[in-house]
């Protein structure tokens, strides 16, 4: 078990905050999840298409409604819709991400609902991975994905972490509204979007974290 926290903790979600996903994995995953569902469902293209986009918006990731509509394994799911052979050549990601994480004070932990291996494999094409204490994937949290209190409370009792130590950095605004009522700091990363009133800081990029980290750290 891991000791108690005594320093500030980030915890980064991963796809489009550490890295744009959109660019060229999430159309990716997209497609391999609509083929899992009209494979395993006997849907065709458009109706699995519209079943993934259902469950995603009504639960936050589309694993959940498959197991529990339909009582989907959630390893063989994860598995199947999160191959990539060449995972490198598919990555868009800033080259100073590493000089701030590495200037960044305290302990560092991704915290995403992809699945623990695919979340290890980013951070290795990155070259992040000695950055990060710990990665926290959807099967740690008990396949509760984020925005979820339940996520949230698994990752705190796993890795013994005092809610106010811990400082979430998303580009989910839902997400960062559970972590305010559980009492961490928040931070939002995009450009052109409003800062809601549960946000401490909203930032343009992820490199304007070291600039903002002042307004964060627990005194």
């Amino acid at each position: 078990m891991s000791k108690p926290c005594a320093g500030p903790v980030w915890l980064f979600d991963l796809d489009n905050t550490l890295h744009n996903a959109s660019a060229h994995i999430f159309p990716h995953i997209n497609v391999s999840m609509t083929a899992y569902l009209a494979r395993h469902l006997a849907l065709s293209d458009e109706d699995a298409n519209a079943l993934r986009l259902r469950y995603w918006r009504r639960y936050g990731a589309t694993l959940t409604g498959l197991m529990r509509h339909h009582g989907v394994d959630p390893h063989h799911f994860l598995a199947e819709t999160h191959r990539f052979e060449r995972l490198h050549a598919m990555m868009v990601f800033d080259r100073a991400l590493g000089a701030l994480l590495r200037r960044l004070p305290g302990r560092k932990i991704v915290f995403s609902n992809g699945p623990q291996r695919y979340a290890g494999a980013v951070l290795d094409a990155m070259g992040l991975r000695r950055h990060f204490a710990a990665v926290y994937g959807i099967e740690q949290m008990r396949f509760h994905p984020k925005p979820q209190a339940r996520a949230f409370r698994h990752l705190l009792h796993d890795l013994r972490l005092p809610p106010q130590r811990c400082i979430l950095v998303e580009d989910s605004a839902d997400n960062l509204r559970t972590a305010r009522r559980l009492g961490m700091k928040t931070v939002l990363v995009g450009r052109g979007m409003k800062r809601p009133a549960y946000v401490d800081v909203r930032i343009a990029s992820i490199l304007d974290l070291r600039r903002a980290a002042g307004r964060l750290l627990p005194r």
